[in-house]
């Protein structure tokens, strides 16, 4: 009886035309594992030469590995068979409870723990706390952050966030936007407000400008000079800012204010936007209707909502006045800063004023539309 040349037929790779497809479109992806790409070239080979000991020459093999996943590709799974069956993996340390234990800390109070004092949450302070409660379950510093980050906790980072619990939060926000869209015919629109605060600091060490390759620099030190309070109008409509620099802010200081503002505009109608500071209502004295009688009438007051400042367009202007000069400024005396404010406005009046490109429409079904 004559021995038998090559591979039993059972032993035999017969591919497919989608199979041989699959097969190269593997070889063609540079981002899969090289291990499957590596099996896929092999099968490729034996479908086109059936010779063990030839292919594992080529592919710098062994026999034992190119006859293993041959028999693999011809058992039930074919292209399946591939991919690597699952492993076991490396036994659990950190059991589900300690792990929930973990999440949930992180996500409450230190004080709801049994931290004494009043604590922001670290991995450290965490890793110490789960300790002295769980002395028996092994927990490290490492396994305490992999687990925040797989549950993207961040427990020792705080965003400040406001929300307004005016009841009539809507009906306010609209009124505002309609006389910002839609102002009402031979009237003005004002958004006044006071910037308080405004500290005229000096410093003990001069003050060091820009240079090639070199930020400005300013020493930490500051003198203290004293403070100053801003009341301003600013017009939505023009981008004009009306304002005077005061060393108080009582309701006098802003009675005196409005009667300069009623003296720039004698014959309109002002609409006024401002925010719920109690000077800004009535008081004992009844002031503002007081003061809207002696001048005809013609003030009308729009309240934003409780914890709106941004409303009201003249924070945005504050918010200028603030970057451009008194974050980094450097005032000697409360002259100084008095002048500063003064000039940018009168600059801003001249060179730069403009109006706010506002794009909230309130919270009505239908967008209102702006007057031509």
């Amino acid at each position: 009886m004559k021995n038998r040349k090559g591979p039993a037929p059972s032993s035999r790779i017969f591919l497919t035309r989608s199979e041989r497809k699959n097969l190269r479109n593997i070889c063609r992806q540079y981002t899969r594992p090289y291990r499957e790409i590596f099996r896929a070239k092999l099968i490729l080979e034996l479908n086109d030469n059936p010779c063990i000991a030839e292919v594992a020459c080529k592919f710098d093999s062994n026999e034992s590995t190119v006859r293993r996943w041959r028999d693999k590709f011809l058992g039930k799974g074919r292209l399946k068979s591939l991919g690597d069956a699952p492993r076991s993996g490396r036994p659990i340390e950190i059991d589900a409870a300690s792990r929930c234990e973990i999440i949930a800390m992180a996500c409450g109070k230190p004080s709801e723990f049994g931290v004494a004092f009043r604590d922001t949450w670290t991995c450290d302070s965490l890793h110490a706390r789960f300790v002295e409660l769980y002395p028996d379950r092994q927990m490290s510093r490492t396994a305490i952050v992999r687990i925040l980050n797989q549950e993207g906790l961040r427990p020792h980072r705080v965003k400040m966030w406001l929300h307004s619990p005016d009841p009539q939060f809507k009906e306010k926000v609209n009124d505002v936007c309609e006389v910002y869209l839609n102002p009402p015919a031979n009237s003005i629109v004002l958004c006044v407000d006071e910037k308080t605060g405004m500290q005229a600091l000096g410093r003990k060490h001069p003050y060091r400008c820009t240079a090639p390759g070199r930020d400005a620099r300013m020493d930490y030190e500051y003198i203290r000079n004293g403070t100053r309070k801003l009341i301003a109008a600013f017009n939505p409509h023009t981008g004009d800012v009306y304002g005077e620099v005061r060393e108080k802010r009582t309701a006098e200081d802003l009675l005196e204010f409005m009667e300069s503002v009623a003296q720039l505009y004698p014959d309109k109608q002002i609409h006024i936007v401002w925010d719920n500071l109690n000077t800004h209502h009535q008081g004992p004295d009844q002031r503002w209707s007081s003061f809207n009688e002696r001048h005809d009438g013609r003030f009308h007051f729009h309240f934003t909502p409780i914890h709106a400042s941004w409303v009201n367009q003249v924070e945005l202007f504050f918010g200028i006045l603030q970057k451009r000069v008194l974050r980094h400024g450097i005032f000697d005396n409360l002259d100084e800063l008095d002048e500063a404010v003064i000039g940018f406005i009168d600059y801003w009046n001249l060179h730069e004023c403009h109006p706010f490109n506002w794009t909230f429409n309130g919270y009505r079904k239908q967008k209102i539309k702006k007057a031509a």
